[in-house]
């Protein structure tokens, strides 16, 4: 499983919950979402982009996402969820999943998104800052 995530920066695990089941015995495709923003996050512990948030009061803000369905996940199941930066551009950046399951030890599930960075003092888009760019880029090289 780990050659299924080994270009991903950093890989959170999550369990999943018997409640994410759905009527069809799998687990519900809006979950999917959490899970994503579950790995998201873990993603800007690893650059410090909350922590560099709550000093500037510029941090992200979801632009858009995007969801594709491989394999049906049931309870019981621990997923890994690959993520990574692919694109950066001024004041947005573009980030994949990749949901690998540990029971069938195949990936079930692929992602994006866009993340734009804001200025939560002026309401308006604002620009990747140079400590942040740095921090994309030596988690890349992790």
């Amino acid at each position: 499983m780990e050659s299924l995530l080994k270009d991903y920066s950093v890989v959170t695990e999550i369990p999943v919950a018997w409640g994410e089941m759905d009527a069809l015995n799998h687990v519900n495709n809006a979950v999917y979402f959490r899970y994503f923003e579950t790995a998201r996050l873990d993603y800007f512990s690893h650059i410090n982009l909350m922590e560099d948030m709550a000093v500037t009061n510029i941090g992200p803000v979801l632009g858009e996402t995007y969801c594709r369905y491989k394999l049906p996940v049931t309870y019981p199941d621990t997923l890994l969820v690959g993520s990574r930066i692919t694109e950066v551009q001024e004041d947005r950046f573009k980030m994949e999943y990749q949901v690998v399951s540990k029971k069938i030890g195949k990936v079930t599930t692929t992602g994006t998104a866009t993340i734009v960075m804001f200025d939560f003092t002026t309401n308006r888009k604002a620009l990747i800052s140079e400590k942040l760019m740095s921090a994309i880029e030596q988690a890349n090289h992790d």
